[in-house]
């Protein structure tokens, strides 16, 4: 059958759902904090469960089920933010059970996030993390009350142990089953504040190595629920042919042999594509590519080639002229640059890299008249709500979203492109869920790709070789003109992800960040460090830069202009000891870059070595020392600067997303090259706490470093030739070599 579609021929279309949704999205950012957080409890009388608050359900048998508001997607935070209630409310650990939260902005969002559900930015335990010990805090504090009438005993006389009310007068305790089993709870309920948090020196679980990931064990067996384990009764199975091009539609559809393939139920026209319903996987995968489509060839997105505008950017980057919105000016750093004895002016550029998580997208979807049920690896569970509340014509109250475990993120599923697809082919078959998946082609060429990026630093030195200012200017696409339109206009244009990490602490007089934002069309997205990724990359290497220019050591150079700056220092002195910073390497280097991004400090050293007939760079070792402020799992956050590093190193080197006339390139692993195992390096990591600190973001610290630190090392072992474009293929490594 060929079918012949009129444009606009339902009435939502891609830009409402970006203009609604975004909107939606600021209008709860807004919202202010939790609602419920320590609100009145909730009875669970049918389980029996004893709830002080809306996050702790205690059983008569001393249970303490726990719940866990942000997305587990392999960095832990199922474990850490749970461990932070346990802390203080002093359960004990090996009675803890997790579960997922439900979407439930109000009761469970992100205070680091406005309030809304949603995991990223490192934000989780820096957003969580005090109303959360307040939490524990207050929950202990009814556990007493509820002992003190049980006890006959003044509330002022009892303490806690593990999971467990003591009176140590009468020698008399209830343990926190017991008090769960009488079912009293106190009226009203006692409040806490920061003053009734735990001291540093009476920490059982803050701090301790011994710690272990309570999602491991599922994820061992293979008990865990990712979002393509789930299965439901009568579910049907859907996939979504898309344009080849961004922003086109279908025109016209012949589906006579996808309709053939047996098990194939409908075929649904979409605004972006077309989709097939069908009663297994295989089949609506074989149906999709039996689709004969003819698609619009009307979007702007076709004059996309990302090579040219790269260099388009960089020339934009390089014309003073063209001015943007000033994300930071700190002084008149022109005019000292225009009266330094000696000005540096460089450029340095990053192509797309596309998330290449380990689950590809999908989503399980059922609706059943104006209610919705959504099952998705999601990093945004309120965001999921309002997108499927407009598939669906109804409100966010009536959609339930189920927060699986995530097969890796990255910031690729905050986006909702994937569950949109399935709440639109669960409209079309009421009442059956349907649960769509995407192919892992599907996942390269339609992603939403960190943006292309142009670099133009100028930095002037006096006749002493210090700095007298210092010029950044940043010319990419905007992620928030399609993610948070209105959070961008507040701003004033500036999109403040695109630029995020271009403000240092090291010391300098004068200093100004411009933003120059382009719009070619592509939609451009969240990408594991976002800025920091690049911005790190373009000043860690100008002040190696400015240390060869200067003829002194970049470790040095580094410690001089964080002079008053402590822990910078430390991170920077301990990974310079743990890689034996001065001692002479064959055919090797070392190279050494440091950040402050999230809220942590963070210094790596990274030893190469370059086969110059190729152009092929070799990590050997990686060191890296951090300072998280207050460390609540050290063992994991030493896990997470290996991943980091381990990927910083893949899309230094390898990662590259090719767009011509607006088609990807790139489709699958064989084309999209990512580090392999054996190209992984020896990494040692340092975690140093300063738990008098206030707790930094941990999950994206350990990416933006290594670039910049393999860069330098190539530099130091050629005698001072420069990568400035990410990433380091060989043939571009060639190029600079000279060969």
């Amino acid at each position: 059958m060929i079918a012949t579609l009129k444009p606009h021929s339902r009435a939502l279309s891609r830009r409402s759902f970006l203009v609604t949704a975004g909107g939606f999205g600021i209008a709860v950012a807004f919202g202010g904090l939790p609602g419920n957080a320590l609100g009145a409890a909730v009875t669970l009388a049918a389980e029996g469960h004893y709830r002080p608050n809306a996050w702790v359900a205690i059983a008569a048998d001393g249970t303490v089920t726990v719940m866990s508001p942000a997305s587990e997607m392999g960095q832990g935070i199922m474990t850490t933010l749970p461990l932070l209630i346990a802390e203080d409310m002093d359960a004990d650990w090996g009675k803890v059970r997790v579960v997922q939260a439900p979407s439930d902005a109000e009761t469970y969002g992100n205070p680091g996030f406005y309030g809304i559900q949603l995991t990223g930015g490192s934000e989780s335990t820096r957003g969580y993390y005090e109303m959360l010990r307040l939490v524990g805090a207050q929950t202990r504090k009814v556990l007493i009350a509820g002992a003190a009438g049980l006890l006959n005993a003044p509330a002022g006389e009892l303490t806690t142990e593990p999971n467990r009310v003591v009176h140590a007068p009468s020698g008399r305790s209830l343990g926190y089953g017991e008090i769960a089993a009488a079912g009293e709870l106190p009226d009203p309920l006692p409040q806490a504040t920061v003053a009734d948090l735990k001291p540093r020196e009476r920490w059982r679980y803050i701090g301790d190595p011994k710690m272990t990931r309570v999602d491991v064990p599922s994820k061992v067996d293979g008990s865990a629920m990712f979002g393509s384990d789930v299965q439901l009764p009568g579910m049907l199975y859907g996939a979504v042919l898309r344009a080849p091009v961004q922003d086109e539609t279908p025109e016209a559809i012949d589906d006579a042999a996808a309709r053939a393939v047996p098990g194939i139920r409908q075929i649904v026209p979409l605004p972006y594509g077309v989709g097939v319903i069908g009663e297994t996987i295989e089949a609506t995968m074989r149906a999709k590519d039996l689709l004969d489509v003819t698609w619009s060839a009307s979007s702007r997105v076709r004059r996309y080639t990302s090579d040219r505008l790269l260099e388009q950017y960089r020339s934009v980057g390089r014309d003073l002229s063209r001015t943007g919105v000033d994300a930071l000016a700190e002084g008149d750093a022109s005019a000292a640059i225009s009266g330094a004895a000696t000005v540096i002016a460089v450029d340095y550029m990053s192509d797309h890299v596309c998330h290449a998580t380990m689950e590809p997208m999908n989503a399980t979807a059922l609706v059943a008249g104006d209610t919705v049920e959504i099952w998705a690896p999601t990093q945004g569970p309120t965001g999921t709500q309002g997108f499927a509340a407009e598939v669906v014509g109804t409100t966010p109250d009536k959609v339930k979203v189920n927060t699986t475990l995530l097969g890796g993120g990255f910031g690729r599923k905050a986006e909702a492109d994937f569950i949109i697809d399935a709440v639109s082919l669960a409209k079309a078959v009421q009442g059956r869920p349907v649960k769509v998946v995407w192919s892992r082609e599907d996942d390269v060429r339609h992603d939403k790709f960190r943006p292309l990026a142009a670099q133009h630093i100028q930095v002037g030195l006096d006749g002493g070789g210090a700095i007298l200012g210092w010029r950044h200017r940043i010319v990419a696409d905007s992620i928030f003109a399609r993610t948070m339109p209105r959070l961008l206009e507040s701003a004033g244009g500036h999109d403040d992800v695109v630029t995020e990490g271009a403000e240092f602490n090291y010391a300098v007089p004068a200093h100004r960040i411009e933003y120059i934002r382009q719009d070619n069309g592509l939609d451009v997205g969240f990408w594991f460090a976002v800025g920091v990724g690049y911005t790190r990359f373009a000043i860690e290497c100008v002040v190696d830069e400015i240390a060869a220019a200067r003829s002194v050591d970049p470790l040095a150079l580094r410690l001089e202009l964080l002079k008053d700056q402590p822990r910078a220092r430390r991170v920077i002195e301990t990974v310079a000891r743990m890689a034996e910073w001065d001692r002479p390497r064959d055919e090797r280097a070392l190279g050494l870059a440091y950040s402050d991004a999230f809220g942590s400090h963070c210094a790596q050293i990274a030893e190469v070595s370059l086969d110059r007939q190729s152009g092929e760079i070799r990590v050997h070792s990686v060191w890296c020392a951090v300072d998280p402020g207050v460390a609540v799992q050290p063992r994991h956050i030493e896990a997470l600067m290996m991943t980091g590093i381990t990927n910083g190193i893949s899309h230094a080197l390898f990662e590259q997303i090719n767009i011509v006339d607006g088609r990807v390139q790139e489709s699958n692993f064989d084309t999209y090259r990512v580090i392999r195992m054996s190209e992984v390096p020896d990494i040692e990591v340092a975690v140093i706490p300063t738990p008098e600190s206030p707790i930094g973001g941990i999950g994206q610290v350990g990416l933006p470093p290594v670039g910049p630190a393999i860069a330098n090392a190539v530099a130091r072992l050629t005698g001072g030739v420069r990568l400035r474009h990410y990433p380091f293929l060989p043939q571009r490594v060639k190029s600079a070599l000279g060969a």
